[in-house]
């Protein structure tokens, strides 16, 4: 994959306790894992709007970085101060399995 087309940055956030600033009360929240992770951010085409239709998805786009152990479906994504839901596994490179992940998103579903 050239460098070229990873050229958004998202964060990734896994959900977590935080602690309120007020009262210091655990709540659940989200928390950063990563930063500025290089990535392409694309809406899905028709035909894949379609194909992920069929399976009972809410997805609407599409986010590819370069491979990265750890990212699970229960994190989100922020992008532009968009968030995102991974939709399902994360899928690997068909050829390597350790080059890419390609990952559908669905927009503002997992708010917190």
């Amino acid at each position: 994959m050239r460098a070229g087309r990873l050229r958004h940055r998202i964060t990734f956030q896994a959900p977590a306790e935080v602690q309120d600033q007020e009262s210091g009360e655990m709540l659940p929240g989200w928390q950063t894992v990563w930063e500025k992770v290089p990535a392409e951010v694309s809406a899905l085409s028709a035909r894949d709007l379609i194909a992920a239709q069929a399976g009972q998805s809410e997805a609407s786009g599409r986010v590819v970085i370069r491979y990265r152990p750890g990212v699970v479906p229960t994190m989100r994504i922020i992008h532009r101060g968009e968030v995102y839901e991974i939709q399902g596994q994360p899928m690997p490179d068909p050829v390597s399995g350790l080059e890419y992940l390609t990952m559908l998103v669905a927009k503002g579903v997992n708010d917190g």
